[in-house]
């Protein structure tokens, strides 16, 4: 049964024939392709083109994985272009109004992103109608995944994302984007407490993703993005930091950062093994092991950690993530409760590469306060900066945390022209 199931995955394959055709009216159906409405008709159709979401987020060098980590990398000067050749990546580094709208890595995640919330869509409405409850609510589970990470990627980037899918639609703006993405979890949640997720759901996707786990996850890290540090903190405590959530990769289907960063040498690198592009002040310390878990100076590219190999895993979300939010989040309430975000930033600080289970650990001293507010967002800034390096978030981070312009070489991303040139209410482009 399950390789009939990733068999019928093929239609999520089909976005590579699309890329190039792709547009505001956001059309993604393909009149060659069998019945597409046929595969949202059955459990098993369902059950396939969910499983293509995840190759569309993750596959290749067209997919949103790359696109997220190696635009955030570029313009956060994380990394560095090795060969200007790669013209959509020396863009991103150069930066300014070198960026415009024919940027291939920035029309690739615009283009993936909308195919994925539509697709997610169609699977999350369809789900609703089968009669197996249990097996229904692990499809609005697992497409609720990607269509938040794709709803999210795009707030990340740009100033207003697109309402919805369909011709002309009008914009909203990206802190909207990033609570529209919550409403979708918390749907998908609200499923699962009805209807626990069947075992038979989950022997038919790609094994990885923890559900449940990984929906706390990213509604704590949208809710922090929103400023909704409430809900931010109680969705961070749900989130488990001992069940690992990744992406996995095959030797046919590999992790899109070693097959064209690692493997090759000839794209990018990490800027600067040693500082991680960090400014004074808040580079890493002396012996702090993560910087040797992320990069290696043994090869040009000089990246490690999750690109190191070619099925390295790729986790969805890191337990430091989810304990660096909370630490936030008591910064930032309306009364800041610097002993407790004190608390949690030390739990990261002193962790060690065998207390995480991915094996992330700064194994450091414990900061000593006291410090003022901010202070301690500094050092939670930085720590961040260190703990979920080239993980695709940095860009967020440096706005949240008012860095200034001077350390990133774009703020926020200009409209593909895939957009531009056929909606109408496509906003102008920031200025940089």
């Amino acid at each position: 049964m399950q390789k009939q199931l990733f068999k019928i995955s093929i239609y999520g394959v089909a976005v590579v024939l699309l890329l190039s055709q792709a547009s505001c009216k956001k059309n993604y159906s393909n009149p060659n392709a069998a019945g597409s409405d046929q595969a949202f008709s059955s459990q098993a159709g369902m059950t396939g083109v969910a499983n293509g979401l995840q190759r569309i987020y993750t596959a290749g060098r067209a997919s949103n994985l790359y696109n997220r980590v190696t635009i955030n990398g570029l313009v956060t000067k994380e990394q560095t272009v090795l060969n200007q050749g790669n013209t959509g990546e020396y863009q991103l580094q150069l930066g300014g109004g070198s960026v415009d709208g024919t940027n291939t890595l920035m029309a690739g995640l615009w283009t993936t992103s909308n195919k994925i919330i539509y697709d997610a869509d169609k699977v999350i409405n369809a789900a609703q109608g089968l009669p197996d409850k249990n097996y229904a609510s692990g499809l609005i589970g697992y497409a609720t995944i990607f269509k938040a990470l794709a709803i999210g990627d795009m707030a990340m980037f740009w100033e207003k994302v697109p309402e919805g899918i369909g011709t002309s639609v009008n914009f909203i703006d990206r802190v909207q984007g990033f609570n529209k993405a919550i409403t979708a979890i918390d749907n998908a949640l609200t499923a699962i407490t009805a209807n626990p997720i069947s075992s038979t759901f989950l022997l038919n996707i790609p094994a990885g993703i923890s559900i449940p786990n990984t929906l706390h996850a990213l509604k704590a890290r949208f809710s922090l993005y929103a400023g909704n540090y409430t809900n931010a903190l109680a969705e961070a405590n749900l989130a488990s930091l001992t069940t690992k959530s990744t992406f996995n990769f095959t030797t046919v289907n590999l992790n899109p950062i070693f097959e064209t960063t690692t493997s090759t040498n000839n794209v990018t690198a990490v800027a600067n093994t040693t500082t991680l592009s960090l400014p004074a002040g808040l580079q890493p310390d002396a012996g702090d092991k993560r910087v040797p878990f992320y990069t290696t100076n043994a090869y040009a590219s000089k990246v490690l950690g999750f690109g190191a190999a070619t099925t390295t895993p790729w986790p969805v979300y890191l337990p430091g993530e989810m304990i660096l939010i909370k630490a936030e989040a008591y910064a930032r309430q309306a009364v800041p409760d610097l002993v407790n975000a004190l608390v949690q930033l030390n739990l990261v600080v002193t962790k060690t590469p065998a207390g995480d289970v991915y094996g992330v650990g700064a194994d450091l001293p414990p900061l000593v306060g006291p410090f003022t507010q901010a202070q301690l967002l500094d050092q939670i800034y930085k720590h961040r900066s260190i703990e979920l390096f080239m993980s695709g978030l940095k860009l967020e981070d440096m706005r949240r945390f008012g860095r200034p312009n001077a350390e990133r070489t774009r703020n926020l991303l200009p409209y593909p022209f895939i957009e531009r040139d056929n909606n109408p209410n496509t906003p102008p482009d920031p200025t940089f």
